[in-house]
């Protein structure tokens, strides 16, 4: 999909893509796209930081393979969960994987998402 940029976590390329669903479940964590930056860099709290860049890669991640999972009833693969994605990376690696959310916010949304450079992701 045109709308996706790509992540590996465990030497596997997993694409990120925001779909209307995922804009749903980012409103309901964190108010909206435009406070999604605020949580993400999370200044003074390493452990919250974390967990929301996290679960924001485990729900970009997930949704190509809901949508691939519609399409192939009986060819599921299964979803990452946000403990897959903890084991699977480095603190090193979320930080670069900033730049990935970031296209896929963009693409997704079509408009271009300003962030902070974090400290502690």
């Amino acid at each position: 999909m045109e709308n996706e940029a790509k992540i590996v976590l465990g030497g596997e390329e997993y694409p990120l893509l925001l779909s209307t669903r995922a804009v749903r479940e980012i409103g309901r964590k964190f108010g909206g796209l435009d406070k999604l930056g605020e949580e993400l860099t999370a200044q003074g709290d390493t452990d919250k930081a974390l967990d929301n860049a996290v679960w924001l890669i485990t729900l970009l991640a997930n949704q190509p393979i809901l949508i691939h999972n519609r399409a192939h009833r009986g060819e599921e693969k299964p979803l990452l969960t946000t403990e897959d994605v903890e084991l699977m990376t480095t603190p090193a690696e979320l930080g670069a994987a900033q730049y990935a959310i970031k296209i896929a916010l963009e693409r997704g949304s079509m408009r271009s998402i300003i962030s902070e450079q974090s400290k502690n992701a």
